[in-house]
Order: structure tokens, then C-alpha cells, then sequence
């Protein structure tokens, strides 16, 4: 089973030095509260019309950009939850595109396999927390052995990639970054993101605020120590 959400027809941003399209895979098993993606969460369509995103859809129109578009972002919710994500993913290598995942990180097994069949080209995996904050961020139970695992993984798969953090001032002091470079140290990129208030999970988090661009540039300072590039956007 492939349950798409929704598609992008064309970015120059998602997936770096390439022309992409995107996918929105539905459902995820994390509930943070600024997720922009809320429409996303369920493993059920909502408001969104699935006969709309069919894989048949998808890839007839993947199919007239055979030489416009070098790439596809896989995102979400979380690409991992769907059995039919390795099919997926090898049926967009063989006609010739380049493949970005972006992932939450727990569901290592399957990154392996993918790793270990050369279907991916770049990995995006969000780093919520400092591992021991990862529930009460995520407001999920999860295995957390696995996040650690999936980030080992990506270091050391000799494929493109990078970490990222959204970023709210009241659930991230400087003192978690601090160890969150530990848990990512050794890593090649990594990126702050501001967290903008929009159409998000947690109504209560609406006027919540990211740090200013100094703080983030102390953050990311502090950082390079662990991480080879530290950026924030």
C-alpha cells in the first residue's frame, strides 16, 4: 500500500542542486505540534480527495517530465510508514530520477534496505530533540534506539544528506542543541529552522517564538564543533 497526500509539480528548493517534483505520503506516527502538515497525520484521507494522488496518477504525470525534472521528494507525513514505499521508490530510479527521502528516522530497517540497493540520492532526516526529550516533543512513544540507529546510518552511507531541527525557543534551550551535536556528531550538514506560525497541529503553540538570527548564529557557532557545516534557515 502507497497512500499519497498530495503532489508538488515542480521545486527548485527541496532537493538541493536539482529540479524535483514532491509527494506527500499520508500518515505519520509522530504528533508534534508545530507540524504544518497536519492534514498529513491520519493514515486516512481527510480533507484531501484520494482519487485525486493516485500511484497510477503519479506516475503518468511523472512520465511527461522524463527530461524536465532531474528528481523526486519523497516526504510526509512519515514515507517509512508505507509498505509500498521500496517499489515506489525503484519504480522512480528506473525511469531515470534521482530520489530525496526525507524522514523522521524510526524506521531504520527500511533506510538500510534502500541504502543497501543504492535507491537513494540525498536523505532528510528531522532531529526532534536531544534523544532523551524525544516523546514530549513528538508527543509519541517511539523506540528511540532506532533514531539513534537511523542517524548512524545515514552518516556512514556515503550518501548525500542532512539533519534538521525546527526550532521553538520554549522547547529547545541552547543546553539541547548542546546535545543533540553529540548525538549527531561526525555529521557533514546540519540546519536550524525557524519555526514559522501557520497552519499548524497545536493551535496552543501559535504565537510561540523562535530564537532571533543572532541567537541562531551563536547556535550554529557552538555547533560546528560537532558538525562539519551548520546553517540556519
Amino acid at each position: 500500500m502507497f497512500l499519497i497526500g498530495g503532489i508538488q509539480k515542480t521545486t527548485l528548493v527541496d532537493f538541493p542542486n536539482k529540479v524535483a517534483a514532491i509527494v506527500f505520503t499520508q500518515g505519520c506516527n509522530f504528533r508534534c505540534g508545530y507540524c504544518h502538515n497536519p492534514s498529513l497525520l491520519s493514515k486516512r484521507y481527510s480533507e484531501l480527495d484520494s482519487e485525486s494522488f493516485t500511484k497510477e496518477k503519479f506516475f503518468s504525470f511523472l512520465q511527461t517530465r522524463i527530461g524536465k525534472l532531474d528528481g523526486v521528494v519523497i516526504t510526509g507525513g512519515e514515507p517509512t510508514l508505507q509498505s509500498g514505499l521500496y517499489d515506489f521508490i525503484k519504480e522512480i530510479k528506473q525511469m531515470g530520477f534521482a530520489v530525496k527521502l526525507d524522514t523522521n528516522g524510526t524506521n531504520p530497517k527500511i533506510v538500510e534496505q534502500l541504502l543497501n540497493d543504492n535507491l537513494l540520492d540525498y536523505i532528510a532526516m528531522d532531529i526532534k530533540a536531544p534523544i532523551k526529550k524525544y516523546n514530549l516533543i513528538t508527543c509519541s512513544k517511539i523506540n528511540r534506539d532506532n533514531i539513534v540507529k537511523n542517524i548512524e546510518l545515514i552518516k556512514n552511507s556515503g550518501v548525500d544528506y542532512e539533519f534538521r531541527t525546527t526550532v521553538i525557543k520554549s522547547q529547545l534551550s541552547f543546553d539541547d542543541f548542546e546535545k543533540i551535536g553529540e548525538m549527531i556528531k561526525g555529521a557533514k550538514y546540519y540546519y536550524l529552522q525557524k519555526f514559522v506560525p501557520s497552519e499548524i497541529l497545536d493551535k496552543n503553540l501559535i504565537n510561540e517564538q523562535t530564537y532571533t538570527d543572532e541567537e541562531f548564529k551563536a547556535l550554529c557557532q557552538n555547533l560546528k564543533k560537532y558538525v562539519e557545516f551548520v546553517d540556519y534557515r
